[in-house]
């Protein structure tokens, strides 16, 4: 449950963008097993995120973006990001891990499981779900890569612009990429400076340093770059009801797109 659109072949750069968590679908086989409601769906989700990368097939770059709400299978953990509280009969379940593959609690620490799945329907999701998207973008990556030579893999994400309690506001935007370690120095140096030449505050790798995904696939030595981009979400949305500004929309959505024309003509 997922969509990609590329690009017209003329305008076609070596980038693409992968939104995991803007989704909001459950299916109706999953929604009797949670106990969350639509407003912490929406609130967990990655909100608008789709919507801010949508035009980046205007401007040579591979669009790839699940509809499916993290809370049937979050595609940013690893396959067996499990715990035994989460999969009640887990072959190698790992420690304690409340929001995996699959989430048991929501952001601010509610129940988000009725009870723990079985390991059956924790297959049943990764094949319906984790897998397809993820052969999804292990394809893309490899045909951009033998067109171009490298690829670069933007992660768009957001984040709450506060963490919880009486927390300082976070940067305007986090680029993750695991201590500098999933992309090039030119890549990550040119994130930094339009964000900042945009007149936003930007903070590396904190508090996110980029998931499971950036990690898999960020592999610069072998031509392919992978940084994670969380966004605060009060740049262009308000947080206490969900609706976005247009203004700010707007904002944000013209700095990502002139970000994706940089990275599109970037000599690596």
């Amino acid at each position: 449950m997922f969509e990609l659109v590329r690009p017209d072949a003329s305008t076609e750069t070596p980038v693409i963008v992968e939104v995991p968590h803007a989704g909001l679908v459950v299916p109706a086989d999953v929604r009797p097993q949670l106990v969350v409601g639509d407003q912490t769906i929406l609130r967990d989700s990655d909100l608008y995120v789709d919507r801010l990368f949508a035009r980046a097939p205007r401007h040579g770059a591979t669009l790839l973006t699940s509809q499916v709400s993290r809370y049937v299978v979050d595609l940013n953990r690893a396959p067996d990001d499990v715990d035994r509280q989460t999969v009640r009969d887990h072959p190698a379940p790992r420690p304690t891990q409340s929001r995996g593959v699959v989430w048991r609690s929501t952001t601010d620490g509610q129940p988000a499981l009725r009870e723990a799945i079985t390991f059956g329907e924790l297959e049943r999701r990764l094949a319906l779900y984790h897998a397809p998207y993820h052969a999804a973008l292990d394809a893309e990556i490899t045909r951009k890569k033998a067109r171009f030579g490298h690829v670069v893999v933007v992660a768009g994400h957001s984040m709450p612009s506060s963490g919880k309690g009486a927390q300082p506001r976070r940067a305007d935007i986090v680029p993750g990429s695991r201590g500098r370690t999933t992309a090039g120095d030119a890549v990550i140096d040119l994130v930094e400076r339009t964000f900042t030449g945009a007149g936003l505050s930007v903070k590396h790798d904190d508090p996110y340093r980029g998931g499971w995904s950036t990690q898999r696939y960020g592999h610069p030595d072998r031509g392919v770059h992978a940084i994670q981009i969380e966004i605060n979400r009060a740049l262009y949305a308000d947080e206490t009801t969900g609706e976005p500004k247009a203004a700010g929309v707007a904002r944000v959505e013209a700095i990502l797109l002139s970000l994706l024309d940089a990275l599109g003509a970037l000599a690596i």
